[in-house]
Parts: structure tokens; sequence; C-alpha cells
């Protein structure tokens, strides 16, 4: 009998420093003086009553970054834990990659037989990194993506929409009988079309491998299997880019947005393509704005023949011309 007892003291005694524990843990939460509920204030170091302003702790330790950040992309830069995970890369940038200079932590060079040894390292990593046929497919299709989105200028968050659509096509099995290149140059197109950053069918195909017939063939079939929401291009999204590309003011291409809108108004941009709008629309703003720019010049940036120039921007004018005789 003495040993039961014996033994089931510590138990109890656990027990009652539980609770005591549990009891001062709510009582830490309160007031002392007025029962309230305690606030933290981290910019200060503070815990103070929000009912009755009692400081009950200061100077405490504030265990978070001793730098500031006003969005997530500052916040992925400061950040010291590693880089943020992307879909741009096959495997998420999760793993390890063994870089290309033959270099020690000091700088200095590595001896030949060390060499060797970091060159086998780096195929068997790379052996390693891509696992199935499926991790090889993602890491050329995303590599082609990088590529194409690079030579044309894209911003990362159209990459990485791009990567996400052809993730979805690769998880839905929509590859059997397409090529990898076709599906991410219709995917890279699809989401510069949702980002409203569009590039032309023509600006596309120059950089692609694979031909004009296959690439909107591809981009229909991705974007009704997975019922992508990709809005017909607004002329207005290539004008910016076509006026800086030809150095015109921002008078320019507020004119050329108003030329828009007037034709859109009169219903003479269905059917007609958007590049060869907003190029036409630019060429008629600088000449009203008096600035001096060829057919030639926006023919060659905007990658439309100038007699597509002529025709439409005379359209444009008409159409302005016939607005301002219905509102006057």
């Amino acid at each position: 009998m003495s040993e039961t007892s014996t033994r089931s003291r510590p138990v109890e005694e656990t027990s009652e420093r539980t609770a005591d524990e549990r009891i001062d843990h709510d009582e830490t939460q309160v007031c002392p003086e007025c029962g309230g509920n305690l606030v933290t204030d981290s910019e200060r170091g503070e815990t103070v009553c929000g009912e009755c302003g009692l400081v009950v702790e200061e100077d405490e330790i504030d265990p978070g970054p001793e730098w500031r950040a006003f969005d997530a992309a500052e916040k992925d830069e400061k950040s010291r834990v590693g880089a943020p995970t992307t879909n741009m890369m096959h495997d998420k940038g999760l793993s390890t990659n063994i870089g290309w200079q033959d270099k020690d932590a000091y700088g200095n060079s590595l001896s030949s037989r060390q060499r060797e040894k970091m060159q086998r390292l780096r195929t068997w990593n790379e052996r390693f990194r891509t696992r199935d046929s499926k991790e090889r497919n993602l890491k050329q299709a995303l590599g082609e993506i990088d590529r194409m989105a690079s030579a044309l200028g894209l911003p990362e968050n159209v990459r990485e929409t791009a990567s996400v659509i052809y993730r979805r096509a690769l998880d839905e099995n929509l590859l059997p009988g397409r090529s990898i290149e076709g599906v991410s140059t219709a995917s890279l197109y699809a989401a510069a079309r949702q980002a409203g950053n569009p590039r032309s069918l023509d600006e596309i195909e120059r950089v692609s491998r694979i031909d004009r017939m296959e690439l909107t063939r591809t981009y229909r079939y991705v974007v009704r299997e997975l019922n992508l929401e990709v809005k017909p291009a607004d002329p207005e999204s290539y004008i910016p880019r076509f006026v800086s590309d030809l150095n015109l003011s921002e008078e320019v291409s507020r004119q050329a947005r108003e030329l828009v809108d007037s034709a859109r108004e009169s219903g003479i941009l269905s059917g007609k393509s958007p590049v060869g709008i907003a190029a036409a629309a630019i060429y008629a703003a600088a000449l009203l704005s008096n600035e001096r720019v060829t057919q030639g010049d926006i023919s060659e940036v905007a990658d439309i023949s100038e007699v597509t120039i002529r025709n439409r921007y005379k359209e444009l004018l008409e159409a302005k011309s016939a607005g301002s005789q219905q509102v006057a």
C-alpha cells in the first residue's frame, strides 16, 4: 500500500502544477486592475489593457524581423529563409542547385580532382531533380516558356500564369497528340492575354518553334478544355507598348485611346485586327499632335503592313469626325 501511494503522489503533484499554470495563464490574459482584455502593442513592445490603459508589461522582446516590407514582393526579397516557391520551375524551386563556379567558399579555385568530383555531383543532381517522364516534360516546357517570355519582354506574372496553365494541361492529360512546344506556346499566349499584356500571333510565332496553324489550333483546344476566361484582345492594350517603342509623348497615347473609343462607339472595330487598329490609332494621333512618325516606323514596331495602317487610320479619323458632328 505504501508503494502505491508513493507512486501516485508525483502524478497528483503534476496535475496540480498543470492546473496552477493554466490559472496563471488565464490571469495573464486579463487586466489585474479592471479585468479587461489585454492588447499587445508590438511597435512599443508593451502589453496594455484595452479598457483602462494599464501597462501590464513593457520592454518585450520582438521575435519578428528587424526590417519592414510594404508588399509581398519586398517581403520575399528580404526574407532570409530561402527563395519562395514558384510555379516557373518544375520542382517549384524546392530542390538543390549546384553552382557552376569551380570555387570553394573562400573563392579559391578547386583542384582538378575536386572539379571532376563536382561535375559528377552536378550530373547526378540533375538526374535526381527529374524523377519521371512527367517532370522531364514539365522541365522542358517551363524552360521553353521562360525562353519565349524573355524574348518577348513579358513580365514575371505572365510567366507564372503560363506555367500554371501548362501544369493544368499536363494534369488533365491534354498533351497526347500535341507537342510540348505547341502547348507551352499556347499557354504563354493565353497568359499574356489574360494579364492584359498581349502579344500578336506574329510576335509569338517569331520566337516559337511551331508554325502559326499549330499555334492557333492548340490555343483554341487548351482554352476550350481548361475553360479559360480569355477576353478578345483590346487595341488599347497594345498602345502603351507601341508608343514607348516609338518614343512618342503621352499626348499621342491619349489621342490614340480616344480614337479607339470613338471607333468602338461607331462599331467599326468588329472583325478587324486589334494590332492594326492600335497602329493606325497611333499614326493618326501623331498627326493630330504634330509629332513626326512615319508609317514605316509604326509598321516595323507593330509588325503590321503599311497598307493596313493607311486604311485603318482613315476609318478612325472618319469615325472621330462623325462622333464630333453628332455631339455638336
